[in-house]
């Protein structure tokens, strides 16, 4: 960044916010409310790259924002969307409902006006958590309310265009043979098998047949009912090949990211709002997916879907927005199992925001510290909080079952790691607790060691594991490292990169007592 002109607080937020506002004074559009958009799938349970589509849209309003203008998130949950299978852990009863729109279909739990309902309100809740503000927005509302009812007629108006663009940009040609509108069959309230072929632009209806269609490799079957829809009130939605743009139209909205699985669909709907609804579409960003561990995209259907209230009951809610805000580009693979490390570089990024820890790079530091402003969503804590490594807090959960929030805090009291109890460090124990109960084993931290390093540890494991009473293990370690030409302050500190992932920890013998010395022994083993 030397030798560049620094945006706002340096980050890639920034930047975006800031190509935005440029394109936006080029076009030469008001200025007065820029709206920013997420949409939201409520056919599956919504997972963390749902949640990181509105967050990552949520930070590009604060950066406007923070620019001088006004700004806000539309959060829109496509709840006309039909359901096309049934999402893993659910109940079979849903079958009779494939192809409903999801807001028609009964909540199989009970708890919420529909299925739609049920999904998008876990997406909800966790934007509530991590503290993201936004205004929501429910297709079914839209429809029903006649907003999109002006785009929706142009859009048919100019059906037989867009069906030979939709060919021509991606290949696909049933558009050609019926219109980007699927009515909802008011016979079996169906979505995809009302095909509609017909427009009368005078009474703004469509003319539509019910009939059997493949959906996820499903045959859906129609039920035959041949019948006229209403746009501006039957219910009825756009095809997604066109409904962004018409989306975009009806509720000015000036940016909105995508993830590259939908590119095809973005870049009609793009020319759809330029050429047909004569509306500059969105400043966009594209990002990657998120991958499961084993590479597999994460997905509502195959169950390995990592949701923001399960992270929620490991982790803080600033780590899923360190997470979500350190970058956007790139495929990430993502699991439970990041967010010690998380956790522990949140920390670091608060000792350089606080100048605990000096950075010489200047673009770094920007950068560092504009990250951490974004992750406390621009209203920063006016000091730092105590710092209690989660990786600590792992093992001596693992040690304490019973009593274990004022055993632990006891121990930390012990080792001089904390001066005082605070609620904030007794809800660490309580998510560091629920990670140690679910998870055993923690990712093996990476650590290069010398052969003299290695014969130390080696020496030190035999020790460890001696039926015989070790009166000071401080000690042991500490002639362990001399007797082997090792600084012990190295031993000391590779000790603590593999039992707690960092370089320093509390007094390591007495800490290694609590542990347990075999078990430590066993740890060490690996390295050896």
């Amino acid at each position: 960044m030397s030798g560049q002109e620094i945006l706002g607080k340096g980050t890639w937020i920034d930047k975006l916010a800031s190509e935005l506002l440029q394109r936006e004074k080029t076009l030469g559009r008001s200025m007065d409310l820029l709206r920013v958009e997420s949409g939201l799938g409520a056919s599956g349970v919504p997972h963390i790259g749902s949640l990181g589509d509105a967050v990552r849209a949520y930070g590009v309003k604060l950066a406007l924002e923070n620019f001088g203008y006004k700004s806000e998130l539309i959060a829109y949950s496509d709840d006309l969307d039909g359901l096309r299978k049934i999402p893993e852990g659910f109940p079979d009863s849903l079958k009779e409902h494939l192809a409903k729109p999801v807001s028609l279909i009964p909540d199989p739990y009970g708890c919420h006006d529909s299925y739609g309902m049920h999904m998008s309100s876990i997406l909800l809740d966790g934007l509530d958590k991590v503290g993201v503000k936004f205004e929501f927005r429910r297709a079914v509302d839209t429809y029903k309310h006649g907003l999109l009812k002006e785009q929706i007629h142009t859009i048919l108006l100019n059906s037989a265009k867009i069906g030979e663009k939709i060919s021509e940009l991606v290949g696909q040609e049933k558009f050609q043979r019926y219109l980007p509108y699927f009515p909802v069959c008011a016979n079996c309230n169906r979505l995809y098998t009302a095909e509609a072929t017909e427009y009368i632009a005078g009474e703004r209806k469509v003319k539509y047949r019910c009939h059997d269609t493949e959906i996820s490799s499903k045959i859906i079957k129609g039920c035959g009912h041949e019948g006229e829809a209403d746009i501006t009130k039957d219910l009825g939605k756009l095809a997604w090949k066109v409904e962004f743009a018409a989306r975009w139209s009806a509720f000015d909205i000036r940016f909105e990211a995508y993830g590259k699985d939908i590119m095809d669909s973005v870049k009609v709907n793009d020319w759809v709002a330029d050429e047909i609804l004569q509306f500059p579409h969105p400043h966009h960003v594209k990002y990657e997916m998120f991958l499961d561990k084993g590479g597999k995209k994460i997905s509502k259907s195959l169950g390995n879907v990592i949701t923001a209230q399960k992270w929620l009951e490991l982790g803080t809610p600033k780590s899923i927005l360190l997470l979500l805000y350190k970058r956007i580009t790139g495929a990430r693979e993502l699991g439970f199992e990041d967010i010690p490390s998380l956790i522990t570089e949140y920390n670091e990024l608060e000792d350089i925001y606080f100048g605990r820890i000096k950075v010489d790079n200047q673009a770094k530091l920007t950068k560092s510290k504009g990250l951490y402003e974004y992750v406390n969503l621009l209203n920063p804590p006016k000091q730092p909080s105590t710092h209690v490594n989660y990786r600590l807090l792992m093992e001596l959960t693992k040690i304490f079952k019973e009593n274990r929030d004022e055993r632990v805090m006891k121990k930390l009291l012990d080792y001089g790691v904390i001066k005082n109890p605070e609620p904030e460090i007794e809800e660490l124990i309580r998510l560091a607790g629920n990670f140690s109960d679910e998870f055993d084993q923690q990712e093996k931290t990476q650590v290069n060691l010398q052969n003299n390093e290695k014969k130390a540890l080696k020496i030190l494991v035999d020790a460890l594991n001696t039926d015989e009473k070790l009166e000071d293990i401080q000690n042991t370690i500490y002639q362990t490292a001399k007797s082997n030409d090792v600084e012990p302050k190295d031993f000391f500190k590779i000790l603590y990169q593999i039992i707690l992932g960092t370089s320093r920890g509390p007094k390591i013998g007495p800490f290694i007592s609590d542990i347990g010395r075999k078990q430590v022994a066993k740890k060490l083993s690996e390295y050896t």
